[in-house]
């Protein structure tokens, strides 16, 4: 099992205190299916018997609801003060979310955490070093699953969707597609998934690579 101190993406954590339960974290691009495999997982532990807190990011804490009413509505925040409120949702996430469930001896399953604050900070061109600063005394994932499918795959996914965010356009997708695949080629800590093929094939890919981590 990964110690919580593990590094990630240039995030160099303190030691984080011991907990009994688990951390599991699902990343990638939109269009990638973090939403859709952190919710198969978390039925298909739970029928399991095992003792399953699903989340996300942004939460449905005072902080999370206020950045997702900015991003469907456009307001435009500079970039780097989007990420500072990211990263404050993140410490409400946390606090009062995550690691009381671990120290209860959960199973958390987040969709989304700390990668996805660097990986759409860069692209918006927020300095990675500031980003990494924000997140580095964060609780760290035992196992980080990055979700990866083709760029192309990903946009037909979000052409579906009836609305977009204000991170949803092609051209800024791209880049951040872009930064996901440099940090799964320069983590060993980070699982890569190809999402593209089947849901039930991926969802075994995933369950397999989890238990094997548990």
């Amino acid at each position: 099992m990964p110690s919580r101190s593990t590094v990630i993406a240039g995030v160099l954590p303190l030691e984080s205190p011991v907990m009994a339960g688990f951390f599991i974290v699902f990343e990638g691009p939109d269009g990638s299916g973090t939403t859709l495999h952190s919710r198969l997982l978390s039925e298909r532990l739970t029928a399991e018997g095992m003792n399953v807190l699903l989340t996300f990011e942004p939460t449905d804490g005072p902080i999370g609801l206020a950045i997702r009413e900015e991003l469907t509505s456009g307001k435009g925040l500079p970039p780097q003060a989007i990420q500072e409120r990211f990263s404050a949702d993140r410490a409400w996430h946390v606090e009062h979310v995550i690691e009381p469930a671990l120290e209860a001896g959960k199973v958390v399953i987040s969709d989304r955490y700390a990668l996805s604050t660097l990986a759409y900070g860069e692209a918006q061109g927020v300095d990675p070093a500031f980003l990494a600063k924000l997140n580095k005394n964060f609780v760290q994932p035992d196992c980080s699953l990055l979700l990866l499918p083709p760029f192309d795959v990903c946009q037909e996914r979000l052409r579906r969707r009836e609305v977009l965010d204000s991170f949803e356009k092609e051209e800024f997708q791209r880049k951040v597609h872009a930064i996901y695949e440099r940090f799964g080629q320069g983590d060993p800590h980070l699982q890569v998934v190809d999402t593209s093929g089947e849901k039930e094939e991926v969802a075994e890919e995933i369950y397999r690579k989890v238990k094997s981590s548990l």
